[in-house]
């Protein structure tokens, strides 16, 4: 195994950051098992505005339920990093080895689905600002926090590496790229308590501007989140991505494109994989849905969603294909060409419910009737030679296809009826004054 020189290796890396507040929870609130009902998970507080804060002090982390967590905060008595890196050039973890994270040391009850955990948890690899970063061949276990974190790095090979952390564990994604340019991630298994790979443009690095030119390909995925995330930390853009021939299995969303931010996200590409989702319980972002394109404000202000394709899909799930955003034209040019989906209900947890965390202006979690693809308040959407296919008979089932306000949309060699034919058409369209939901 190949590690930094010692300049460079640290556990107190110390990076100018912006102070957050403290606005993520990091204990979770019990769940009650899904045939005694269950309790929604309590909403996120606001952020408030932030200050710059000097060079040379420690810092530690912050975090909360969802797909969310890790933020920078003033500390004084630790730092929450296993090896970090910055300013470094040239430098490596490579070689058949073993790096666990001490996640299990952090745990302080099991509810069931989820673990408590105390705020202050260590990233286990935390690079920033460094350039030629190569990991390679690793395993990387018992992640306590984010597994591997790159911000602001320029030109990174992440190839053959093994990520396996506990699918109870919450926040522990697997690769996380903030604000990172021209990184390949390639032939990883990953397995993760959260996100398996989420790319994300961070409020706390705003001097190393947008995350673009990333590659994914040849990957095999699972969350207790979403196995590929585009969002939601994303104050700056994100764009020119490509996902190909991966594999997604047992995880409550697939494929996500999911802005709740400033930034936009263009350009965006995913190709040849196969999706398999279903539901869990709610302290994890996700429902079960394989595809999810949305645009939703987290707080105030969010941008714009454009030019995403999803191409020769094959989807197994319990929720259908979701695409919405909170406003006209904040969605568009979303095109799904050879996507099939075919939907069942093998688990024990509710139906007929999208997510659309993070959102604060509307109901979180969207009751409505599961559609194989589900699109609203989107512009310029199209269907080409997509199919849906129904393994079972359900009450919370319906059409194959529902539209919302989809000005624009196109449907070419679409294949499927609804799962009540006899009640229901397989195609339905409508239209409504306002926001979605």
């Amino acid at each position: 195994m190949t590690l930094p020189p010692s300049s460079e290796r640290s556990t107190s890396v110390r990076p100018t950051a912006a102070e957050r507040s403290s606005s993520r929870r990091g204990h979770v609130q019990d769940r009650l098992d899904p045939a005694q009902g269950r309790r929604r998970a309590p909403p996120r507080a606001r952020r408030r505005p932030r200050r710059q804060r000097g060079p040379g002090r420690l810092h530690r982390a912050v975090l909360g339920l969802g797909a969310l967590g890790g933020e920078l905060k003033d500390g004084t008595d630790d730092t929450f990093i296993l090896i970090g890196a910055k300013d470094a050039k040239n430098i490596a973890i490579t070689g058949a080895g073993t790096i666990k994270g001490g996640g299990r040391h952090f745990i302080e009850s099991d509810t069931g689905y989820i673990y408590r955990c105390p705020n202050a948890r260590p990233f286990t690899i935390f690079f920033i600002h460094c350039e030629d970063v190569t990991l390679r061949d690793t395993t990387f276990t018992d992640a306590g926090l984010w597994c591997i974190r790159l911000t602001g790095v320029d030109r990174a090979l992440i190839h053959g590496i093994r990520v396996d952390t506990d699918l109870k564990y919450p926040n522990a994604d697997g690769i996380d790229l903030d604000r990172c340019r021209q990184v390949r991630i390639s032939d990883c298994e990953i397995s993760s308590g959260d996100d398996a790979i989420s790319l994300k443009t961070c409020e706390e690095f705003p001097e190393y501007g947008p995350t673009e030119d990333i590659v994914i390909t040849n990957c095999t995925l699972q969350s207790t989140s979403s196995a590929i995330v585009v969002g939601v930390d994303a104050v700056a853009d994100i764009r020119n991505v490509t996902v190909s021939n991966c594999v997604i299995r047992s995880s409550h969303r697939g494929l996500s494109v999911n802005l709740g931010q400033e930034g936009d996200f263009e350009n965006i590409l995913f190709t040849d994989c196969i999706v398999e989702t279903r539901h869990f319980a709610d302290d994890w972002w996700g429902h079960g849905e394989p595809i999810y394109v949305t645009a939703f404000p987290w707080h105030d202000k969010v941008g714009k969603i454009r030019n995403v394709r999803f191409r020769n899909i094959l989807a197994r799930s319990e929720n259908g294909v979701y695409i919405a955003g909170f406003e006209p034209d904040l969605v568009s040019g979303v095109v799904l060409d050879g996507v099939r989906v075919e939907l069942d209900r093998w688990s024990s947890w509710p139906g007929g419910e999208y997510d659309r965390r993070p959102f604060d202006r509307g109901e979180e979690i969207y009751q409505h009737v599961t559609s194989g693809f589900h699109i609203d308040t989107a512009t310029d959407v199209t269907l080409r030679n997509c199919e849906v296919v129904w393994g079972s008979v359900q009450d919370t089932f319906g059409a194959a296809l529902e539209a919302i306000d989809a000005e624009g949309l196109t449907i070419d060699g679409f294949r499927g009826e609804a799962n009540h034919p006899e009640v229901d058409s397989a195609v339905t369209t409508s239209t409504r004054v306002g926001a979605a939901g």
